[in-house]
């Protein structure tokens, strides 16, 4: 049945987990992908980086988490490079985390 695994495939979760954020709940952090003349940002209107870390949190093995691997941003930075591109933490108009990914 193609509608039973559209509804398991992640792009349906995707959109499922996108309509649970879209809620009145202001305790939930909201992300935003937008565009950039060279490329593109990822923000969210969470607590944000501090900025004695914001240079840590690319570090193979950095994490903030007592069971996190720390290989998430390691990974987005190296598959950036790999690509030709950079990548470049902010903070975000609400004061959260932006990541800006740009061409090179």
């Amino acid at each position: 049945d193609a509608e039973a695994r559209d509804a398991s495939s992640p792009a349906s979760q995707a959109q499922q987990d996108a309509a649970q954020h879209d809620s009145t709940d202001t305790d939930q952090v909201r992300v935003t992908v937008g565009a950039l003349d060279d490329g593109f940002y990822v923000a969210d209107n969470g607590p944000g980086i501090p900025d004695d870390k914001k240079e840590d949190v690319f570090d193979r093995g950095y994490t903030t988490h007592e069971d996190g691997t720390g290989f998430g941003l390691r990974i987005v930075e190296v598959v950036a490079n790999a690509h030709g591109w950079a990548v470049n933490l902010t903070d975000s108009e609400s004061g959260g985390a932006r990541f800006e990914i740009r061409t090179e």
